[in-house]
Protein backbone atom coordinates (compact mmCIF):
# COMPACT_ATOMS: atom_id res chain seq x y z
CA UNK A 1 0.00 0.00 0.00
CA UNK A 2 1.25 3.52 -0.71
CA UNK A 3 2.73 5.20 2.11
CA UNK A 4 -0.21 7.90 1.82
CA UNK A 5 -2.88 5.79 2.35
CA UNK A 6 -0.91 3.66 5.35
CA UNK A 7 -0.93 6.98 6.91
CA UNK A 8 -3.84 7.66 6.58
CA UNK A 9 -4.18 10.69 4.50
CA UNK A 10 -6.39 10.51 1.47
CA UNK A 11 -8.24 13.67 0.46
CA UNK A 12 -7.51 17.12 1.98
CA UNK A 13 -10.30 20.08 1.83
CA UNK A 14 -10.46 22.09 -1.53
CA UNK A 15 -9.29 25.62 -1.08
CA UNK A 16 -11.91 28.09 -2.54
CA UNK A 17 -10.76 29.79 -5.90
CA UNK A 18 -11.54 33.13 -3.41
CA UNK A 19 -8.60 32.25 -1.21
CA UNK A 20 -6.04 32.85 -4.16
CA UNK A 21 -6.52 36.82 -4.28
CA UNK A 22 -6.49 38.16 -8.00
CA UNK A 23 -7.01 34.58 -9.18
CA UNK A 24 -10.78 34.62 -7.48
CA UNK A 25 -13.15 33.01 -10.62
CA UNK A 26 -16.59 31.46 -11.06
CA UNK A 27 -18.14 28.75 -8.73
CA UNK A 28 -16.64 26.00 -8.81
CA UNK A 29 -17.36 22.55 -11.54
CA UNK A 30 -18.62 20.68 -8.96
CA UNK A 31 -18.53 17.66 -11.43
CA UNK A 32 -14.92 18.75 -12.24
CA UNK A 33 -13.80 18.67 -8.38
CA UNK A 34 -15.60 15.44 -7.69
CA UNK A 35 -13.26 14.07 -10.27
CA UNK A 36 -11.01 15.28 -8.93
CA UNK A 37 -11.78 14.46 -5.61
CA UNK A 38 -11.90 10.74 -6.83
CA UNK A 39 -8.39 9.96 -8.32
CA UNK A 40 -6.55 10.77 -5.56
CA UNK A 41 -9.29 8.79 -2.78
CA UNK A 42 -6.45 5.74 -2.98
CA UNK A 43 -3.37 7.53 -1.80
CA UNK A 44 -1.52 6.21 -4.85
CA UNK A 45 -1.58 9.79 -6.20
CA UNK A 46 -1.78 12.01 -3.50
CA UNK A 47 -2.29 15.32 -4.59
CA UNK A 48 -3.46 17.24 -7.39
CA UNK A 49 -3.94 20.58 -8.98
CA UNK A 50 -5.98 21.96 -11.70
CA UNK A 51 -6.57 25.70 -13.32
CA UNK A 52 -9.55 26.37 -15.72
CA UNK A 53 -9.44 29.49 -17.72
CA UNK A 54 -13.04 30.12 -19.32
CA UNK A 55 -13.23 31.52 -22.63
CA UNK A 56 -14.12 35.33 -20.73
CA UNK A 57 -11.08 34.47 -19.08
CA UNK A 58 -12.24 34.07 -15.68
CA UNK A 59 -10.32 31.30 -13.48
CA UNK A 60 -10.80 28.82 -11.33
CA UNK A 61 -8.70 26.57 -8.83
CA UNK A 62 -8.91 23.39 -7.78
CA UNK A 63 -7.21 21.32 -5.90
CA UNK A 64 -7.44 17.70 -4.47
CA UNK A 65 -5.38 15.64 -2.05
CA UNK A 66 -2.04 16.55 -0.16
CA UNK A 67 0.63 18.62 -0.79
CA UNK A 68 2.75 16.95 1.72
CA UNK A 69 2.44 12.62 2.62
CA UNK A 70 4.40 13.24 5.56
CA UNK A 71 2.75 16.32 7.27
CA UNK A 72 -0.61 16.44 5.58
CA UNK A 73 -0.26 19.77 4.71
CA UNK A 74 -3.12 21.13 1.57
CA UNK A 75 -1.97 21.35 -2.21
CA UNK A 76 -1.23 24.93 -2.34
CA UNK A 77 -3.92 26.78 -4.97
CA UNK A 78 -2.24 27.27 -8.03
CA UNK A 79 1.20 26.09 -6.55
CA UNK A 80 4.82 25.93 -9.35
CA UNK A 81 5.09 22.58 -10.05
CA UNK A 82 7.43 20.99 -12.79
CA UNK A 83 6.06 21.22 -16.30
CA UNK A 84 8.23 18.26 -17.69
CA UNK A 85 7.75 18.06 -21.27
CA UNK A 86 5.17 21.23 -21.62
CA UNK A 87 8.33 22.69 -22.10
CA UNK A 88 8.50 21.89 -25.76
CA UNK A 89 6.15 24.25 -26.51
CA UNK A 90 7.87 26.85 -25.50
CA UNK A 91 11.60 25.56 -27.00
CA UNK A 92 8.85 25.41 -30.39
CA UNK A 93 7.65 29.12 -29.67
CA UNK A 94 11.18 30.44 -29.38
CA UNK A 95 12.31 28.76 -32.46
CA UNK A 96 9.59 29.80 -34.62
CA UNK A 97 10.11 33.19 -33.68
CA UNK A 98 13.35 33.26 -34.96
CA UNK A 99 11.96 31.66 -37.84
CA UNK A 100 9.52 34.62 -38.45
CA UNK A 101 12.03 36.72 -38.13
CA UNK A 102 14.48 35.48 -40.62
CA UNK A 103 16.94 34.32 -38.43
CA UNK A 104 16.23 30.50 -39.04
CA UNK A 105 14.27 28.47 -42.13
CA UNK A 106 12.69 25.14 -41.08
CA UNK A 107 14.14 23.56 -44.07
CA UNK A 108 17.08 24.46 -43.10
CA UNK A 109 19.55 21.64 -41.91
CA UNK A 110 21.17 21.49 -38.60
CA UNK A 111 24.59 21.78 -39.81
CA UNK A 112 24.07 25.30 -41.09
CA UNK A 113 24.22 26.25 -37.90
CA UNK A 114 25.84 23.89 -35.65
CA UNK A 115 28.54 22.55 -38.19
CA UNK A 116 30.29 19.00 -37.52
CA UNK A 117 27.79 18.36 -34.31
CA UNK A 118 25.33 15.57 -35.56
CA UNK A 119 27.18 12.69 -36.30
CA UNK A 120 25.77 9.71 -35.35
CA UNK A 121 28.21 6.94 -33.50
CA UNK A 122 26.26 4.48 -32.97
CA UNK A 123 26.14 1.49 -34.95
CA UNK A 124 24.97 1.57 -38.41
CA UNK A 125 23.83 4.92 -37.40
CA UNK A 126 23.19 7.14 -40.24
CA UNK A 127 22.50 10.25 -38.31
CA UNK A 128 23.92 13.55 -39.72
CA UNK A 129 22.79 17.01 -39.30
CA UNK A 130 23.89 17.79 -43.06
CA UNK A 131 20.31 15.59 -43.66
CA UNK A 132 18.37 16.91 -40.27
CA UNK A 133 16.06 19.77 -40.70
CA UNK A 134 15.01 22.14 -38.19
CA UNK A 135 11.19 21.24 -38.78
CA UNK A 136 11.99 17.15 -38.20
CA UNK A 137 13.59 18.41 -34.86
CA UNK A 138 10.74 20.08 -33.99
CA UNK A 139 8.20 17.56 -35.40
CA UNK A 140 9.89 14.43 -33.65
CA UNK A 141 10.89 12.88 -37.52
CA UNK A 142 14.55 13.27 -37.36
CA UNK A 143 15.08 9.94 -36.45
CA UNK A 144 17.33 11.27 -33.53
CA UNK A 145 16.82 8.38 -30.01
CA UNK A 146 16.53 10.02 -26.77
CA UNK A 147 20.24 9.85 -24.71
CA UNK A 148 20.55 6.94 -22.52
CA UNK A 149 21.42 8.82 -19.19
CA UNK A 150 17.78 7.63 -17.35
CA UNK A 151 18.58 4.04 -18.23
CA UNK A 152 18.13 3.07 -14.51
CA UNK A 153 15.65 5.55 -13.03
CA UNK A 154 16.45 9.52 -12.40
CA UNK A 155 17.34 8.76 -8.19
CA UNK A 156 20.92 7.16 -8.90
CA UNK A 157 21.34 10.70 -10.89
CA UNK A 158 18.95 12.87 -8.96
CA UNK A 159 21.96 15.08 -7.75
CA UNK A 160 23.93 14.98 -10.95
CA UNK A 161 24.39 18.46 -13.43
CA UNK A 162 24.29 17.40 -17.31
CA UNK A 163 25.59 20.05 -20.21
CA UNK A 164 23.11 19.90 -23.12
CA UNK A 165 25.96 18.97 -25.17
CA UNK A 166 26.75 15.76 -23.23
CA UNK A 167 22.85 14.80 -23.25
CA UNK A 168 23.28 15.25 -27.22
CA UNK A 169 26.70 13.11 -27.38
CA UNK A 170 24.87 10.18 -25.78
CA UNK A 171 21.90 10.21 -27.85
CA UNK A 172 24.38 10.51 -30.99
CA UNK A 173 25.60 7.38 -29.89
CA UNK A 174 22.42 5.53 -30.52
CA UNK A 175 20.83 3.73 -33.44
CA UNK A 176 18.36 6.02 -34.90
CA UNK A 177 14.85 4.86 -34.00
CA UNK A 178 14.16 5.00 -38.39
CA UNK A 179 16.26 5.63 -41.06
CA UNK A 180 15.41 7.31 -44.06
CA UNK A 181 11.82 6.28 -45.72
CA UNK A 182 11.38 4.00 -43.76
CA UNK A 183 8.16 3.69 -41.40
CA UNK A 184 6.84 4.70 -38.78
CA UNK A 185 8.52 8.15 -39.49
CA UNK A 186 7.65 9.63 -36.13
CA UNK A 187 9.29 8.95 -33.13
CA UNK A 188 9.26 11.31 -29.62
CA UNK A 189 13.05 12.49 -28.56
CA UNK A 190 14.03 14.53 -25.83
CA UNK A 191 17.38 14.70 -27.49
CA UNK A 192 15.44 16.27 -30.77
CA UNK A 193 14.65 19.42 -28.58
CA UNK A 194 17.94 19.79 -26.82
CA UNK A 195 19.40 20.25 -29.90
CA UNK A 196 16.89 22.70 -30.84
CA UNK A 197 17.80 24.69 -27.43
CA UNK A 198 21.73 24.52 -28.66
CA UNK A 199 20.40 25.76 -32.22
CA UNK A 200 18.46 28.43 -30.95
CA UNK A 201 21.67 30.02 -28.69
CA UNK A 202 24.01 29.32 -31.67
CA UNK A 203 21.17 31.85 -33.81
CA UNK A 204 20.57 34.42 -30.62
CA UNK A 205 24.04 34.51 -29.44
CA UNK A 206 22.39 34.24 -25.69
CA UNK A 207 21.67 30.84 -22.91
CA UNK A 208 18.43 29.55 -23.97
CA UNK A 209 17.23 30.58 -20.50
CA UNK A 210 17.70 34.06 -21.32
CA UNK A 211 16.15 33.75 -24.66
CA UNK A 212 12.90 31.70 -22.77
CA UNK A 213 12.66 34.52 -20.49
CA UNK A 214 13.10 37.77 -22.88
CA UNK A 215 11.20 36.23 -25.81
CA UNK A 216 8.08 34.61 -23.81
CA UNK A 217 7.71 35.10 -20.35
CA UNK A 218 8.79 38.48 -20.40
CA UNK A 219 6.53 39.42 -23.39
CA UNK A 220 3.75 37.76 -21.94
CA UNK A 221 3.63 38.89 -18.62
CA UNK A 222 4.40 35.18 -17.18
CA UNK A 223 5.32 35.97 -13.77
CA UNK A 224 4.98 32.33 -12.41
CA UNK A 225 6.97 29.97 -14.94
CA UNK A 226 10.69 30.06 -15.21
CA UNK A 227 13.53 28.37 -16.45
CA UNK A 228 15.55 26.56 -13.49
CA UNK A 229 19.04 28.03 -13.32
CA UNK A 230 21.96 25.53 -13.35
CA UNK A 231 22.04 23.78 -10.17
CA UNK A 232 19.00 24.67 -8.73
CA UNK A 233 17.24 21.85 -7.84
CA UNK A 234 14.14 22.59 -5.75
CA UNK A 235 10.65 24.10 -6.96
CA UNK A 236 9.85 27.68 -5.34
CA UNK A 237 7.21 28.29 -3.15
CA UNK A 238 4.42 27.36 -2.84
CA UNK A 239 4.12 24.12 -4.16
CA UNK A 240 3.30 20.32 -3.41
CA UNK A 241 5.44 17.93 -3.34
CA UNK A 242 6.19 15.41 -5.84
CA UNK A 243 6.77 11.55 -5.42
CA UNK A 244 7.39 8.56 -7.39
CA UNK A 245 6.42 4.25 -6.30
CA UNK A 246 9.55 2.59 -5.02
CA UNK A 247 11.52 1.22 -7.54
CA UNK A 248 13.20 -1.95 -8.39
CA UNK A 249 16.98 -2.53 -8.42
CA UNK A 250 16.44 -1.48 -12.49
CA UNK A 251 14.93 1.55 -11.93
CA UNK A 252 11.32 0.24 -13.17
CA UNK A 253 8.51 1.76 -10.36
CA UNK A 254 6.81 -1.04 -8.59
CA UNK A 255 2.64 -0.16 -8.72
CA UNK A 256 1.40 0.28 -5.65
CA UNK A 257 5.00 0.46 -3.35
CA UNK A 258 5.58 3.04 -0.83
CA UNK A 259 6.18 6.61 -2.05
CA UNK A 260 9.37 8.06 -2.41
CA UNK A 261 9.54 11.87 -2.38
CA UNK A 262 11.07 13.43 -5.52
CA UNK A 263 10.57 16.91 -4.98
CA UNK A 264 14.15 18.10 -5.02
CA UNK A 265 16.31 16.67 -8.35
CA UNK A 266 18.66 18.77 -10.41
CA UNK A 267 16.57 19.56 -13.91
CA UNK A 268 19.37 19.49 -16.14
CA UNK A 269 18.50 16.07 -17.29
CA UNK A 270 15.74 17.03 -19.05
CA UNK A 271 16.76 20.69 -20.14
CA UNK A 272 15.07 22.82 -23.43
CA UNK A 273 13.36 19.46 -23.95
CA UNK A 274 11.60 19.07 -19.91
CA UNK A 275 13.34 21.91 -17.82
CA UNK A 276 10.81 24.40 -17.11
CA UNK A 277 8.58 25.03 -14.00
CA UNK A 278 5.27 26.95 -13.47
CA UNK A 279 1.93 27.30 -11.93
CA UNK A 280 -0.56 25.70 -13.67
CA UNK A 281 -2.99 29.16 -14.50
CA UNK A 282 0.24 30.57 -15.57
CA UNK A 283 0.86 27.67 -18.09
CA UNK A 284 -3.11 28.69 -19.14
CA UNK A 285 -1.78 32.26 -19.69
CA UNK A 286 0.93 31.29 -21.77
CA UNK A 287 -1.54 29.29 -23.91
CA UNK A 288 -3.79 32.11 -24.58
CA UNK A 289 -0.82 34.60 -25.45
CA UNK A 290 0.16 31.95 -28.13
CA UNK A 291 -3.18 31.62 -29.40
CA UNK A 292 -4.42 35.22 -29.48
CA UNK A 293 -0.40 36.06 -31.44
CA UNK A 294 1.13 37.82 -28.50
CA UNK A 295 4.07 34.97 -29.60
CA UNK A 296 4.11 34.06 -32.62
CA UNK A 297 3.16 35.74 -36.38
CA UNK A 298 -0.27 33.89 -37.92
CA UNK A 299 2.11 31.85 -40.49
CA UNK A 300 4.32 30.22 -38.03
CA UNK A 301 0.90 29.55 -35.58
CA UNK A 302 -0.05 27.83 -38.91
CA UNK A 303 2.64 26.05 -39.02
CA UNK A 304 2.95 25.01 -35.47
CA UNK A 305 -0.55 23.21 -35.53
CA UNK A 306 0.08 21.25 -38.66
CA UNK A 307 0.06 17.76 -37.63
CA UNK A 308 1.24 14.61 -38.63
CA UNK A 309 0.46 11.11 -36.78
CA UNK A 310 1.93 10.38 -33.39
CA UNK A 311 2.40 6.30 -33.26
CA UNK A 312 2.11 5.29 -29.68
CA UNK A 313 0.13 8.20 -28.56
CA UNK A 314 -3.77 7.96 -27.48
CA UNK A 315 -5.83 7.48 -30.44
CA UNK A 316 -6.99 11.24 -31.24
CA UNK A 317 -3.76 12.91 -30.72
CA UNK A 318 -1.52 13.67 -33.82
CA UNK A 319 1.75 16.22 -33.28
CA UNK A 320 2.51 19.09 -34.67
CA UNK A 321 5.83 21.75 -34.27
CA UNK A 322 6.21 21.08 -30.16
CA UNK A 323 2.26 20.98 -29.95
CA UNK A 324 -0.26 17.87 -29.93
CA UNK A 325 -3.20 18.02 -31.16
CA UNK A 326 -6.24 16.79 -28.79
CA UNK A 327 -9.47 15.29 -30.47
CA UNK A 328 -11.77 15.50 -27.39
CA UNK A 329 -14.68 13.28 -26.72
CA UNK A 330 -17.24 16.42 -27.52
CA UNK A 331 -15.71 17.16 -30.70
CA UNK A 332 -13.45 19.59 -30.23
CA UNK A 333 -10.16 19.62 -31.41
CA UNK A 334 -7.59 21.61 -28.27
CA UNK A 335 -4.22 22.17 -28.65
CA UNK A 336 -0.93 22.09 -25.96
CA UNK A 337 1.33 19.41 -24.32
CA UNK A 338 1.89 17.06 -22.00
CA UNK A 339 4.75 16.46 -19.37
CA UNK A 340 6.09 13.65 -17.19
CA UNK A 341 8.84 14.60 -15.10
CA UNK A 342 9.67 12.06 -12.00
CA UNK A 343 6.84 13.76 -9.27
CA UNK A 344 4.98 15.31 -11.76
CA UNK A 345 2.70 14.50 -14.43
CA UNK A 346 0.66 17.91 -16.48
CA UNK A 347 -1.66 17.85 -19.55
CA UNK A 348 -2.31 21.47 -20.81
CA UNK A 349 -4.47 22.58 -24.01
CA UNK A 350 -6.48 25.22 -24.88
CA UNK A 351 -9.57 25.05 -27.59
CA UNK A 352 -10.41 27.17 -30.53
CA UNK A 353 -12.71 29.57 -28.11
CA UNK A 354 -10.15 30.14 -25.39
CA UNK A 355 -10.86 28.18 -22.87
CA UNK A 356 -7.53 26.62 -21.16
CA UNK A 357 -7.28 23.76 -18.78
CA UNK A 358 -3.93 22.81 -17.07
CA UNK A 359 -4.11 19.82 -15.16
CA UNK A 360 -1.12 18.44 -12.46
CA UNK A 361 -0.59 15.54 -10.11
CA UNK A 362 1.95 14.59 -7.66
CA UNK A 363 3.40 11.74 -9.03
CA UNK A 364 3.96 11.12 -12.99
CA UNK A 365 3.17 7.03 -12.57
CA UNK A 366 -0.20 6.52 -10.87
CA UNK A 367 -3.82 7.33 -12.29
CA UNK A 368 -2.66 8.46 -15.72
CA UNK A 369 -5.70 7.80 -17.66
CA UNK A 370 -7.81 9.11 -14.95
CA UNK A 371 -5.94 12.14 -15.26
CA UNK A 372 -6.40 12.06 -18.91
CA UNK A 373 -10.06 11.42 -18.88
CA UNK A 374 -10.48 14.62 -16.52
CA UNK A 375 -8.49 16.72 -18.84
CA UNK A 376 -10.72 15.84 -21.38
CA UNK A 377 -13.86 16.11 -19.20
CA UNK A 378 -12.84 19.80 -17.87
CA UNK A 379 -12.15 20.98 -21.88
CA UNK A 380 -15.24 20.11 -22.58
CA UNK A 381 -17.10 21.34 -19.64
CA UNK A 382 -19.69 24.31 -20.38
CA UNK A 383 -17.96 26.56 -17.09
Amino acid sequence: MAAVAAAGIAVAGVASAGESGSRTGPAKNKALQASLDAIVQDGSLPGALMSVRDRNGRVTNYTAGVGDVRTGADVPVDGYTRIASITKMYTAVVVLQLVGEGKIALTDTVEKYLPGVVRGTGEGAPLDGRKMTVRQLLQHTSGLDSYTFVSKGILPIRNRFFDARELLDSALTQKPTFGPGEKPVWSYSNAGYILLGLVAQKVTGRPFAEVVTDRILHRAGLTETYFPAPGERGIRAPHPRGYMFTPDENGRPIPGSDLVDITRFDPSIAGTAGQMIATPSDVNRFLVALQGGRLLKPRELAAMRTTVDAPGFPEGWRYGLGTIEFKLSCGITAYGHGGDADGFQSRAAITPDGRAVTLVGTSDEAHQAEILALFDKALCASN
